[in-house]
């Protein structure tokens, strides 16, 4: 049986919550759907069983961990793509009237328009705070990023990527965060895993210093998860 009107409309509610405030808890959802904390878990049972929501134990301070709730990659999926097809549209559009080096290069360029808003301020950071703006920009743009040090490399991981879709039919749109991420930190950038290709996140590797960066990095040389 088809859910009714309304819960269909709890439940889009509860969706667009997540999407707008990832690690919810029941009570976070409850105050902002406006409805009692058994009607949410209602839901989130019945959005966890078609794999939309997932959840985690969050340790804080003090007292007990609380469960949060947030969006599966399929749960992000879940909302209106009119504007990502407009996008495709558009693209379709462009590689018909450009040649695809000059897509590529558009693409290019769009990230290094994003990192120049940051001129200034680039060229007085030292390289690890170079690198935490890269964080911080990319979560910006919807990645959810995690970066990790091992030995003399660091580690870029997008947990999520908003162009995950788009990319699928046109993959140029992937040069934007690793151009993005060059540009910031001014060296060249190795991608070593790709969700493109079947991983489950995109993992960049980065030398620890980057004024001594020389070579490529050679990928059997990490361990990476």
């Amino acid at each position: 049986m088809l859910p009714n009107k309304e819960a269909r409309s709890t439940r889009e509610r509860v969706l667009q919550t997540l999407l707008d405030q990832e690690k919810s808890s029941i009570n976070d959802l409850a105050k902002s759907v406006n409805i009692n904390p058994i009607s949410v878990r209602h839901h989130i049972n019945r959005l966890e069983a078609e794999g939309l929501v997932s959840s985690k134990e969050e340790h804080g301070g003090v007292g007990r961990p609380r469960r949060v709730y947030y969006l599966t990659e399929k749960g992000r999926e879940s909302f209106p793509t009119r504007y990502i097809n407009l996008t495709i549209r558009l693209l379709e559009q462009l590689k018909e009237t450009m040649p695809q080096p000059m897509v590529n290069k558009l693409f290019i360029q769009i990230a290094k328009d994003m990192a120049a808003e940051y001129r200034t301020e680039i060229s007085s950071l030292t390289s690890e705070e170079r690198l935490n703006l890269v964080g911080q920009l990319l979560n910006q743009e919807g990645f959810n990023v995690e970066i990790e040090r091992q030995g003399n490399y660091y580690i870029i991981r997008e947990l999520h990527c908003p162009y995950y879709h788009l990319g699928q039919t046109h993959p140029e749109v992937c040069t934007v965060d690793q151009t993005l991420i060059s540009t910031i930190l001014d060296i060249p950038v190795q991608k070593i895993k790709s969700m493109l290709q079947g991983d489950s996140h995109c993992t960049f590797v980065i030398p620890r210093q980057f004024d001594t960066f020389d070579e490529p990095v050679i990928q059997e040389n990490i361990e990476i998860e």
